[in-house]
């Protein structure tokens, strides 16, 4: 029978785990969990000369597993991410160590200081750093333009473009019937504050070519109309694009807004 060191901290529960290996060590069947025993302290070098081979060589795997859990849990955490799953995960976290100096310190550095700061403007809905976001705070943005757009990676999108130098309006979604989502729900009504306090000219819908994203164009359309001009983007025939590889939609969207030359 396993016993523990006298007088030395945790002892009694030390004492329960050895025991436990030794008695699944004696039987055919697989060693206890760690987890089943509780979260039991690590169990000192010194006590493992008072169990036997196969007891000392279960606990060492035991060990080596919980030595693990937590690059574990990073890869199921990393898995998680749009883009990832588990075996990219892996991949992803198995060169986060081997580049411990190089990438992992500084990515968690910056991943804590995000985490810390960033928070959503609360004028528009961009992700930012402070309460007010540097396109809002920018006086040579305020052209009397506002591009409303889905979400926060739509705008990015636009931003890298650099054509629009207008102010945006970020909805947080779209109207959807079967998902319960309403106007309140969205910032619909933040926009419909803010045409009415800034000196807005013009409004350009920026939404998705989606049944959802048509849905609330016209619905803001419906409530700003007579207050401030209203735009969409053009749809048709993307650049570089060939018409034998276009869907139906697109073509007849791009016969319709045809201009002349």
């Amino acid at each position: 029978m396993a016993r523990a060191v006298a007088g030395t901290p945790d002892a009694g529960k030390h004492a329960q785990i050895l025991l436990q290996l030794d008695t699944a060590g004696r039987s055919e069947g697989p060693a206890p969990e760690y987890s089943t025993l509780g979260n039991l302290p690590d169990i000192p070098a010194s006590h493992l000369p008072y169990t036997k081979p196969a007891t000392q060589a279960r606990l060492q795997r035991m060990t080596n597993r919980s030595s693990i859990r937590d690059i574990d849990a990073l890869i199921e955490m990393m898995a998680r991410l749009p883009g990832l799953g588990p075996r990219s995960a892996r991949r992803a976290v198995l060169h986060l160590i081997r580049k411990r100096d190089m990438l992992l310190t500084p990515l968690a550095d910056l991943m804590q200081t995000v985490a810390d700061t960033a928070r959503e403007c609360g004028n528009c809905g961009n992700i930012g750093m402070a309460e007010t976001c540097d396109i809002c705070a920018d006086p040579r943005r305020a052209t009397g333009l506002i591009c409303v757009v889905e979400d926060v990676a739509d705008l990015w999108a636009m931003e890298r473009s650099g054509t629009f130098k207008g102010r945006y309006h970020v909805l947080g979604g779209t109207l959807s019937a079967l998902d319960q989502v309403g106007p309140e729900q969205l910032r619909i009504p933040k926009l419909v504050e803010r045409v009415g306090t800034e000196s807005v000219a013009e409004v350009i819908l920026a939404l998705n070519a989606t049944v959802d994203g048509q849905t609330t164009a016209h619905y803001i359309a419906d409530q700003l109309e007579g207050q401030v001009a209203l735009t969409s983007l053009a749809q048709g025939v993307p650049i570089g694009g060939e018409l034998d590889y276009l869907d139906d939609g697109t073509i007849t969207a791009a016969l319709n807004a045809r201009k002349a030359l």
